[in-house]
């Protein structure tokens, strides 16, 4: 027979051991999801319709994603609502590392300060996993206007405040927040037109029923090239290789300005962080490679690597900045 004493002593030596078991293991299984991820197909999913930009270039990026990880990722388009519908998507997907987001200049920044009510928060629903690319605007006019510089539609706009009338597409897009940071930066005031899509505001622009519009390169390129606008300037804050003779509108006047459309991956939040950071990992190696630039290249867009910490500080700053441009220009809040 084990006395009292035995059995207490043994009781404490067990229990000793299933937890000294445990914290053993604990490492081990965040090493095994961090070295493994993914071990099974991912699900992408996009907050926007199929073969708009930020779809084609998402699937550029996860196509060499996929090769890197040897894995199958299949995106699905979830359009609708100014992307809440699929960021809430997201936002419920299970966080096991195997649903991928993405968000960008809408979903992430300035959502969050142009409608009073967001399915989704932001700053809480998500897991950050790290920047893709960005895509810069054009400022463009008619080919045969008379602006032949920025400078040329500041004096224009100075000399009949309010007269002269801008588009871009829909409320809250990258060509309408990059317009009301020219308008707050240039001191001008000019009448907004919002299109649902950059073809009809150009077919507009090119028949003469606005004066200026700013837009995605892809989209307005051509028309440039055909001898139809004429573009003043983009808005990135470097010159693009593709364009190397068209000004930034920090060269022309408009002191550290800055935009364009961007996109990042995100997870829903709770995901582990082993996970995240194996992805953050993955993500950058491949916005690194030669690879992925030629392919974005081709696209008009340009590889932003960076690490998770560096995609939450980004987000965080393009929140306020657009959150200002916003007040500032009194854009009333959508429900």
């Amino acid at each position: 027979m084990f006395n009292a004493r035995f059995i207490t002593t043994l009781r404490r030596t067990l229990a000793l051991a299933t937890v000294t078991s445990a914290t053993a293991l604990a490492p081990l299984a965040a090493h095994s999801a961090e070295s493994t991820w993914p071990d099974k197909p991912v699900t992408v999913i996009v907050p926007s319709a199929a073969g708009g930009g930020a779809d084609v270039l998402t699937r550029i990026v996860i196509t060499h994603l996929a090769r890197a990880t040897n894995q199958t990722f299949v995106i699905e388009n979830r359009p609708g609502a100014g992307g809440a519908i699929g960021m809430t998507q997201i936002k419920r997907a299970a966080p096991d590392g195997y649903t991928l987001g993405y968000g960008n200049l809408n979903t992430l920044a300035v959502n969050p300060s142009l409608f009073n009510k967001l399915a989704y928060d932001p700053s809480k629903d998500f897991a950050f996993i790290g920047p893709m690319f960005t895509l810069p605007n054009l400022l463009v006019v008619r080919a045969d206007a008379p602006y032949k510089s920025v400078a040329d539609l500041v004096a224009a706009a100075k000399a009949k405040p309010g007269k002269l009338f801008w588009a871009a597409a829909n409320l809250g897009s990258s060509g309408h927040m990059g317009g009301e940071l020219f308008k707050r930066m240039a001191d001008i005031d000019a009448s907004y037109v919002p299109y649902n899509g950059d073809p009809a505001s150009l077919t507009d622009l090119v028949g003469g029923q606005l004066d200026f519009a700013i837009t995605n390169a892809p989209i307005a390129w051509p028309l440039v090239q055909a001898g139809k606008l004429r573009a003043l300037a983009i808005t990135s804050s470097t010159r693009v290789p593709l364009f190397p003779n068209i000004p930034t509108m920090d060269e022309s006047g408009l002191k550290g300005y800055d935009n364009g459309a961007w996109g990042g991956l995100i997870f829903p939040a709770g995901t582990p962080q082993p996970i995240v950071d194996r992805a953050s990992a993955v993500l950058e190696k491949v916005m690194n490679s030669d690879g992925v630039k030629d392919d974005l290249a081709k696209a008009f867009a340009t590889p932003t690597p960076g690490t998770q910490p560096d995609f939450v500080r980004f987000v965080a700053a393009e929140q306020k900045k657009w959150a200002d441009v916003i007040a500032s220009a009194n854009i009333e809040k959508q429900n």
